[in-house]
Formats: C-alpha cells, sequence, structure tokens
C-alpha cells in the first residue's frame, strides 16, 4: 500500500513538472520576438507588406513582431544581417527580385539559394513606367523616339542600382537602341520625388509605391511592365505591346529565413502567412494597394528564385551591364 502511495506521488509530481515545461515552453512560444528584416527604405510595397504581415501574426498569435528597415548597397545590407542570424525562426527577411539579381552585380558574401531557407511569397505587383503629366510623352514609343532625338539627354530614374527595375530600364535601352541616361536613387520614394519634381524624364517603379499620384494625376503612366495590362489601368499598354517580346517585370515579394530554420518553425509560419493572405480584409488592403496575393509553398518559392536568378542572369548579360 505504501508502495502504491509511493508510485502515485511520483506520477502526480512527473505530470505536475510535465505541465509546467509545457506551459512554460508555449509561454515563451508567445513571448518571443520575431523580427522581420525589410532591407529597403520605409513606405515601399515590401514594407508595407512586411508591416501587414507583423500586425496579423501579432494578433493572431499574441506575438511580438518588430519591423526594421535596413536599406542600402542594393538590399544587401539587411540581407548579410539576416544572413548571419541564428536559425531559430525569430528574424526573417522580405525579399524582391533584387534577392536573386545582386549575385549577377555585386561581390556578395552570401548566396541568396543556399544561404537561406525559403518560407514562401506573400504577393505580386505590376511594375510602371511613368512620366510627369507637364512632358508631353503619353506612351513608351514617344518617350523612345525622344531619346533617339536626344541621345543621352533624357533620364530615366528608379530604386537602384542592380535593382529589378534599372535592369528593365537598361533593357529596354539596349533592346530599342536608344541613348537615355540611367539614374539611381536609394529608393523608389526619392525617385518618385525626383520625377514630380521633373528633375528626370521618367521613371519605373511599382504599381503600390504610384497609385496615390496616378489617381490624382501627378503622375502619368504610359507602359506596364507585366505581360497583362492593369486592371485598374486599362488605357496603359504593356512593354510587350510596344515590341519588347516576352518582357516581363512583375515584382515578387516573399519571405525567407537563415539557413538551417527547423522545418517545423517554417511550417509553422508558412500557415500563418497563408492565413493572412486568405483574410478577406487582408485581400482588400492588398488591392487597394495594387498587389495581389501570391500563394506559394517553400518549394514552389525556392523553384521561383532559381528561375528568376537564371532569367535576370541572360538580361543582365544581353545588355551588358558590368558588375561593380
Amino acid at each position: 500500500m505504501g508502495i502504491g502511495r509511493s508510485v502515485a506521488r511520483c506520477v502526480a509530481t512527473l505530470m505536475v513538472c510535465v505541465v509546467a515545461a509545457l506551459s512554460s515552453r508555449a509561454e515563451a512560444q508567445s513571448s518571443r520576438t520575431i523580427k522581420i528584416i525589410v532591407p529597403s527604405t520605409a513606405g515601399g510595397g515590401a514594407d508595407v507588406l512586411a508591416r501587414m504581415l507583423a500586425d496579423q501574426i501579432g494578433k493572431a498569435q499574441g506575438q511580438t513582431m518588430v519591423v526594421e528597415n535596413r536599406p542600402g548597397a542594393g538590399n544587401t545590407i539587411g540581407t548579410e544581417a539576416v544572413a548571419r542570424a541564428a536559425p531559430d525562426g525569430n528574424t526573417l527577411l522580405i525579399t524582391t527580385p533584387e534577392f536573386v539579381i545582386n549575385p549577377h552585380l555585386r561581390k556578395l558574401s552570401y548566396d541568396p539559394l543556399t544561404s537561406f531557407a525559403p518560407i514562401c511569397t506573400l504577393a505580386r505587383s505590376p511594375q510602371l513606367i511613368l512620366v510627369n503629366p507637364a512632358t508631353p510623352y503619353k506612351t513608351l514609343a514617344e518617350l523612345l523616339d525622344a531619346a533617339r532625338r536626344k541621345p543621352g539627354e533624357l533620364t530615366v530614374a528608379s530604386a537602384g542600382p542592380a535593382s529589378s527595375p534599372h535592369v528593365g530600364i537598361e533593357r529596354i535601352k539596349h533592346d530599342a537602341k536608344v541613348d537615355f541616361t540611367y539614374v539611381p536613387y536609394p529608393g523608389s520614394g526619392p525617385a518618385l520625388n525626383a520625377l514630380l519634381g521633373q528633375h528626370v524624364t521618367a521613371a519605373m517603379a511599382s504599381y503600390p509605391n504610384v497609385t496615390g499620384q496616378i489617381r490624382s494625376g501627378q503622375l502619368r503612366a504610359i507602359a506596364v511592365a507585366s505581360p497583362q495590362r492593369v486592371d485598374d489601368l486599362p488605357d496603359v499598354p504593356t512593354v510587350q505591346e510596344a515590341g519588347f517580346k516576352d518582357f516581363d517585370l512583375d515584382i515578387w515579394f516573399g519571405v525567407v529565413a537563415p539557413k538551417g530554420t527547423p522545418a517545423p518553425i517554417i511550417a509553422t509560419l508558412v500557415k500563418q502567412i497563408h492565413a493572412m493572405q486568405d483574410d478577406p480584409s487582408v485581400q482588400h488592403k492588398l488591392a487597394a494597394g495594387g498587389l495581389e496575393p501570391l500563394k506559394e509553398t517553400p518549394e514552389q518559392f525556392g523553384a521561383r528564385m532559381r528561375r528568376d536568378q537564371d532569367r535576370f542572369r541572360d538580361v543582365v548579360k544581353a545588355a551588358k551591364l558590368k558588375p561593380e
């Protein structure tokens, strides 16, 4: 009888310890801080998505989410910081096509395809070629004709260098055999401010960054860099329609973590992000900002990055862009 009581007491003590350990683990999980690094300036599409992601996961899971902008060196400063971070799921990186363009134009301390674990995509958006309405240019053809008449005088800006719009601008310049001057800015905001102030002739930027200026008439879109026209801008033709075969410069936004991040943590993050993408209120916010949810698995996102790295290598080579 005494032995039975002893065994019962031991079992009870063990159960208390197990429950305490599980409670402690759950508390630690919910109280940990997840940092989302945005390697570009505040206010752009990547920043907007990062803050939306932090807000949604924070509310749903009760976790502390922090968004940190670390712009510079073509997005590589923030990216390097995440590559060096502990693979514990507490540090994430918002990525864009620059993630797989940089290897062709810069010496990097990391490999985008092997130094990170893909989690999933968030959204995609078209990019636009824009001019100030004070200029006479209403089509891409008119802009290119002016560049032919005034070699080297016209200027086209974007966030850059080594950005997806920079690569797209250089491809247009190469394929159209025109001479205009590319002007890089540290972010889309400064590039668009330069266009609004008529300091540059044209600019390329993603749709979420210019929806307000287009609607207010402050900027004029003359071409869409995606294969299809934008529903909200049905009268703006694509670059392909202007004669540039297979021109496709949609911008995607995704999430990666440092290599070695445990699979269960990645699976949890994918579940949380996909739940966010399915939320009608989130879909409404994305649509209002010119973004479309892009729902992919880690495997699909990894395949996208490999495919785009090869595609951009070919464009960089054709445009004869030189590594820094």
